[in-house]
């Protein structure tokens, strides 16, 4: 690069402060109350704008089973 077409520290530092990584935006579920990512279920309780979308307690059950299911397949 030639030196008149450089541009300054300052220059490259003001175009640069834009370039910021932003958090997800979080939202409390009405439900529980805990922070969930917005348009999307809790994950604490299953609801989503107050309806039931999943059952977690049942979402639990498969989870323990599979690991269970893994863990006596490992050990045969």
């Amino acid at each position: 690069m030639v030196v008149r077409m450089r541009l300054t520290r300052s220059k490259t530092g003001m175009r640069r402060s834009h370039h910021k990584l932003q958090g997800p935006r979080l939202s409390r579920c009405v439900h529980c109350g805990a922070p969930h990512v917005r348009h999307t279920m809790c994950k604490n309780c299953g609801h989503y704008r107050k309806v039931m979308v999943q059952d977690i307690a049942v979402r639990a059950q498969k989870k323990q089973a599979a690991a269970k299911a893994k863990q006596n397949q490992n050990a045969s």
